[in-house]
């Protein structure tokens, strides 16, 4: 065996009549998409052979040996140095192999006791964990610059819209607040998922366990994983937490869309609420007027992208039978991409939000085209006695004279507005102002500005 595998190069060449085609080998072959998981081979092949040391199934030479010669593999990989073949099909395959040149039998006794089935789980494992905690950390800085952006608008009056018709005002801080919160439930989800991508599946070998006196607690700690994988057949076989992963990832790219959105809408000159940083858009070939905003534009296009990969891991894994299968080899590119789009679009996301500059007059006489006050009116009545039904009929009608009249409600005069109700006195022009209305909606949650400035203290004691 020992000769074949130097030979061929291949782990299991001794059972084999003829050589794999190339064909196949390139249909097969995941080494120019697996390799990034080369950092989290070598450190759970070092706690792997920490522990055979430990639990005297390797020596200490061995153990030193194999340190050494992945110390040297890890200067080349960084170094961009190291050979990656083809013919070695995957990235366990080329380090083993190299390792092997370097420090001779020591390298062949690494994979003692395990497979290649609890290998790849673990390395997908920790680099999924080490994704995680990268984009909670990218989305506490987005939740950040949209926090500071909140602050600084606190009072900027903003129409809120509903079916994309001007409702009732709001301020512009309380809008970005809500994207706030997107984000924050984002960030929860990424960190319960987090729980159990942090399992260890090494020690389950190929499906079974194996023979050897492991001591699977032992490879944990030294991981920092928190628990073992506590079933081999599932060990090897469960792609759950990269599927969990992926769908947490849309709903980031979701909430990252519906932002998009409104930022496109609002740039574009009919509306005019903002303006996006140059650095972020870019202009027409043809046009050169035009200011694009690409960004935000090109997330809410990726959104779908990610979607796509959700879709495609749970296709993957919908017909498999226990335990490890072939097809789990596809798990990888679709859970990488999403990694790297949702990692690339929240960091330029925190960037732009502090290049967001917003035009509050805008904003303003846009509050004043849709009788945003209306409702407030109709508040104002029910407090003076009147049903409430009652009241959203004759404010209701008050608009519809508004309609015919093309003015405000508060425009119309006392005489007016007591046509509609006897109920109004000079008091109603105080809750038909913008500020009034936002003023009023005084209470967790609401919109008026004490209120945004103590969710905004609330996120930053929470952010810390």
């Amino acid at each position: 065996m020992t000769a074949q595998l130097s030979k061929k190069s291949e782990a299991w060449s001794a059972r084999f009549s003829e050589p794999v085609s190339d064909l196949v080998k390139r249909y097969t072959a995941s080494v120019f998409f697996d390799k990034r998981l080369a950092e989290f081979d070598i450190q759970g092949s070092l706690a792997h052979a920490d522990m055979l040391a430990e639990q005297n199934i390797i020596s200490r030479q061995d153990l030193q040996d194999i340190q050494r010669g992945m110390a040297q593999i890890q200067s080349e990989i960084a170094a961009g140095q190291f050979e990656w073949l083809l013919d070695l099909e995957d990235v366990h395959l080329n380090i083993e192999k190299r390792l092997t040149e370097l420090v001779g039998d020591a390298g062949k006794r690494l994979h003692t006791g395990r497979s290649r089935n609890d290998q790849v789980a673990t390395d997908i494992r920790l680099y999924l964990r080490h994704a995680i905690d990268d984009i909670s950390g990218l989305l506490r800085e987005l939740r950040l610059a949209l926090t500071d952006l909140a602050e600084q608008h606190a009072d900027t009056i903003l129409p809120g819209f509903t079916h994309m018709q001007v409702a009732q005002p709001v301020t512009f801080g309380h809008h970005m607040l809500a994207y706030v919160e997107m984000f924050g439930r984002d960030a929860e989800r990424m960190a319960d998922c987090r729980k159990r991508v942090n399992r260890l599946p090494l020690g389950a070998a190929a499906l079974a366990g194996t023979t050897f006196p492991i001591d699977r607690e032992r490879v944990a700690a030294t991981l920092g994983f928190d628990d073992v994988c506590r079933n081999s057949l599932d060990a090897v076989s469960d792609r759950d937490f990269a599927i969990e992963f992926c769908a947490a990832a849309a709903l980031v790219m979701t909430h990252v869309s519906r932002m998009s959105e409104e930022l496109v809408i609002w740039m574009s000159p009919r509306v005019g609420f903002i303006d996006i940083a140059d650095r972020f858009c870019t202009g027409s070939s043809i046009m050169p007027q035009k200011k694009n905003p690409d960004v935000p534009e090109l997330a809410r296009g990726k959104t779908g992208r990610v979607n796509g990969h959700l879709i495609a891991l749970l296709t993957l894994m919908k017909g498999q039978p226990l335990a490890y299968n072939k097809d789990n080899q596809e798990d990888k590119e679709p859970l990488f991409d999403t990694v790297d789009t949702v990692t690339d679009t929240l960091r330029i996301f925190a960037d732009m939000a502090r290049g967001i500059t917003v035009r509050p007059d805008a904003m303003r006489a846009a509050a004043f085209q849709g009788y945003a006050t209306a409702t407030d009116l109709a508040d104002y009545l029910v407090k003076k006695g009147l049903p409430f039904r009652d009241a959203h009929e004759a404010v209701a009608h008050a608009v519809r004279a508004c309609v015919d009249r093309g003015c405000d409600l508060a425009d119309l005069s006392l005489e007016d507005l007591r046509q509609f109700s006897s109920l109004v006195a000079d008091d109603v022009f105080q809750v038909l102002t913008l500020e009034g209305s936002v003023a009023a909606r005084d209470h967790v949650g609401g919109t008026a500005p004490n209120q945004v400035r103590a969710a905004i203290a609330r996120v930053r004691a929470e952010l810390g």
